[in-house]
């Protein structure tokens, strides 16, 4: 089980025992945690709309519910092998990286995960589990007889930083009320070649990522308790197939973002944000590193940009095209009248260059 790389907040009690909080806790009495019916209602993936007119980042809990069991698979099935492989042209073939040859080499499973609190050192972390994981802040650890609360066991458990080495007291205060109302956390869950959120916490999470292109630059919240698609590895090849071909001038977006308690994507730049979490789906970045490594050679790609020489640069040339000729003229003299070995370069000492 991943953890948080600080140590927890004290006065925290053990599963089964009231805790006794001893974190910040909001000004006013904090709103209370709702009794949700268990499990969340399973919904098609939709094009979410403006965010809700109310400006409290507290969400309530959602009316109805159904089975949980079905939004999460026993098994994800491997990559159906060769979409990428068999687009590219055969005089490449055996150029190809192994992963391409092999897609179930791919880790397709493993996610980077990178803890953002603002102004401080980023906390990042890979986690490889079948099923995904749950992001988190609670003293509470899930259980097989808690499922409804917060999600599978088969998840892995991964934990927020500790605020404390936050320096300044407002932005620590401000950020401990929200952490305060991710107890149940945000499972990020893997089904197949699919990425999908489910929101259990009480902190409204938004985000941005490549299934969010559709939405612009406003707010896009995550739905309590909808099952939300972020990312189709189906989707990312097709695009890097048509990027490698020339039908595409950018790369397949792959990162994914959240931010916790404050309206994303807004006019404030994300590094302003109290709370952030980037997500990199590893086998994305991969393939497309393969791709970009040789691109990035290509003379339509790069545009070098050199000033025009002037009297200075033509004569560092010309002393650039004399010492070439000393070497070659020392190279065609006997040894023994070769410089010693650790000569050092031919001295120049230019004149009127003040």
């Amino acid at each position: 089980m991943a953890k948080g790389n600080s140590s927890p907040s004290p006065g925290a009690m053990p599963l089964g025992t009231a805790p006794a909080r001893t974190e910040i806790t909001p000004s006013s009495s904090p709103l209370p945690k709702e009794d949700v019916k268990w499990p969340p209602t399973l919904q098609p993936p939709v094009v979410l709309g403006p965010p809700a007119p109310d400006p409290s980042h507290l969400g309530p809990a959602p009316a109805d519910s159904a089975a949980f069991g079905d939004l999460l698979p026993e098994v994800p099935p491997s990559l159906p092998p060769g979409p990428l492989a068999a687009s590219l042209q055969p005089a490449g073939e055996q150029l190809l990286p192994d992963l391409l040859i092999s897609p179930h080499m791919l880790p397709l499973t493993d996610l980077e995960i990178k803890f953002q609190y603002r102004g401080r050192p980023p906390r990042a972390l890979t986690i490889s589990n079948p099923h995904g994981c749950r992001l988190f802040y609670s003293q509470l650890q899930a259980t097989q007889d808690q499922v409804e609360l917060f999600g599978p066991v088969s998840l892995e458990q991964v934990r927020f930083p500790s605020p404390e080495d936050i320096p300044s007291d407002k932005q620590r205060f401000y950020t401990n009320q929200l952490l305060d109302f991710l107890d149940r956390g945000l499972i990020l869950q893997l089904q197949g070649q699919d990425l999908y959120a489910i929101r259990l916490c009480q902190c409204k999470v938004f985000w941005s990522g490549p299934c969010a292109s559709a939405h612009g630059s406003h707010p896009n919240p995550i739905q309590r308790e909808v099952r939300t698609k972020l990312f189709s590895l189906e989707h990312f090849l097709n695009e890097l197939i048509m990027f490698q071909k020339g039908q595409t001038n950018t790369p397949p977006p792959f990162e994914i973002f959240f931010c916790f308690g404050e309206e994303w994507p807004d006019r404030k730049p994300r590094e302003k944000k109290l709370i952030t979490v980037q997500v990199v789906p590893v086998a994305a970045r991969l393939l497309l590193e393969m791709f970009s490594g040789e691109l990035s050679w290509s003379a339509d790609s790069i545009r070098l940009q050199i000033s025009n020489p002037d009297l200075k640069d033509h004569m560092v040339e010309q002393f650039k095209e004399l010492h070439h000729i000393w070497q070659s003229q020392q190279q065609l003299q006997p040894v023994a009248q070769a410089p010693p070995a650790g000569h050092e370069p031919w001295p120049m000492h230019p004149v009127g260059m003040q």
